[in-house]
């Protein structure tokens, strides 16, 4: 599917700058660093995943507890926004879809946790008699964590491909993801029998005979997010490294360019959409058990636009930055809105204002330009979005005729 479609792999080398291609001298040297560098980032994920399962419930009330695994949870989906943001230049306003869906796949897997015969609460309220047929398969739990990734990552694949292969990017990609919201929003409002309607799927009893609402089972729904949140951050920092993580920053820096080298974006532009409609349905699974309700809510288009504003407030293309948006715009959000009941959202708004202005490549990448790092010290990747920045193009001009 990657393969080039004309040029050979020299030549792609041959059209972009020794910088971009990742081969410059010491070649040795700088793979024993980028190895050094990299056990350091895993041993520190590692180090706070740890800490933050066994120190901070210790730390924190039962209530504050669920709060922070709440915000890790869409902490996940954030890492999946700065995946194609960030990394590839789409910005979708319409990934509440796909958080929604996740979560409405696993509230239907809880629902149907009733004796044998009975249907969920709500639909006898509507008269519903017999199981809708698409109910039948939440039935299985290994077949729902199944249509949890895939169900949200079949879509925006499907999505993807009809938007990308004719070329739409910019701001009518995005306008398209905000129109998607309307639409998938409307209908699960609408549906009162098939997903009781604006209320939405509330109410759950029991996991394997233990209750949802326990204590217990909490903090392991608590453990498993903090779990999953490190590994889809290893899994978008392998996707952003090497020569796929080189070419979705060519997308993003110049499309046209990556095109005449000889490789169709358009692949890759739906596998990165379709991976983060996935890592968006994975996070909404987790929020939902934790908050114990999902709603068409999740798939307002205020709630897509807010995960865009935490990955612009932590920093775009950083991944890190996304985490750490996630949680202070939401742990800012609770405070203020706790002691300033009245008056919190104009706080809200003052601080995206000061982001934007102030620091418009967001903390981390405010950290970075000070030479200030979690991690290691990663070197960047250079792409010219014209061929009027492009050094070689630059020196032949000045060298001709010479």
């Amino acid at each position: 599917m990657f393969k080039p479609q004309r040029r050979s792999e020299p030549a792609l080398r041959e059209g972009f700058p020794p910088q971009a291609t990742g081969e410059p001298e010491g070649r040795t040297q700088k793979m024993r660093k980028r190895g050094g560098g990299l056990l350091i980032e895993v041993g520190v994920v590692v180090t706070i995943a740890l800490l933050l399962i066994i120190i901070m419930p210790l730390l924190l009330s039962e209530f504050r507890l669920n709060l922070l695994g709440r915000f890790l949870s869409l902490a996940i989906a954030a890492l999946g926004i700065d995946l194609i943001w960030g990394y590839t230049g789409l910005l979708s306003l319409g990934h509440g879809i796909f958080f929604g869906l996740g979560g409405y796949a696993i509230a239907m897997y809880l629902k149907l946790q009733v004796p044998t015969g009975e249907l969920p609460d709500f639909m006898g309220l509507y008269g519903v008699t017999e199981l809708p047929a698409f109910w039948q398969p939440f039935y299985s739990f290994p077949l729902t964590i199944a249509l949890v990734v895939l169900i949200p990552g079949l879509l925006a694949g499907l999505l993807g491909y009809l938007v990308f292969r004719n070329r739409l990017k910019g701001v009518y990609f995005s306008i398209l993801t905000q129109a998607g919201t309307i639409v998938f929003f409307n209908f699960f409002n609408g549906q009162q029998k098939l997903f009781n309607g604006t209320n939405g799927l509330i109410d759950f009893t029991t996991l394997f005979g233990a209750t949802v609402s326990d204590a217990k089972t909490q903090f392991v729904f608590y453990t498993l997010t903090v779990v999953f949140l490190a590994i889809t951050y290893g899994i978008c920092r392998w996707l952003t490294t090497g020569r796929f993580g080189r070419l979705l920053i060519a997308i993003r820096d110049d499309e046209s360019r990556v095109r005449f080298s000889g490789y169709d974006p358009t692949d890759f532009k739906v596998v990165v959409f379709a991976v983060s409609g996935a890592i968006a349905g994975i996070a909404g699974a987790f929020y939902t058990i934790q908050s114990g309700s999902v709603s068409p809510r999740a798939m307002d288009i205020a709630f897509s636009i807010e995960m865009v504003i935490w990955v612009a407030v932590g920093g775009r293309a950083t991944l890190i930055g996304a985490i750490v948006g996630t949680l202070l715009v939401n742990y800012a959000r609770t405070f203020l809105s706790e002691q300033f009941a009245e008056i919190w959202l104009f706080f809200q708004g003052a601080l995206f204002l000061i982001v934007v202005t102030v620091l418009p490549d967001g903390i981390v990448g405010w950290l970075r330009s000070q030479n200030i790092s979690l991690f290691h010290r990663r070197q960047e990747i250079a792409t010219y979005p014209t061929l009027e920045e492009d050094p070689e193009v630059q020196h032949e001009r000045e060298n001709i005729g010479n």
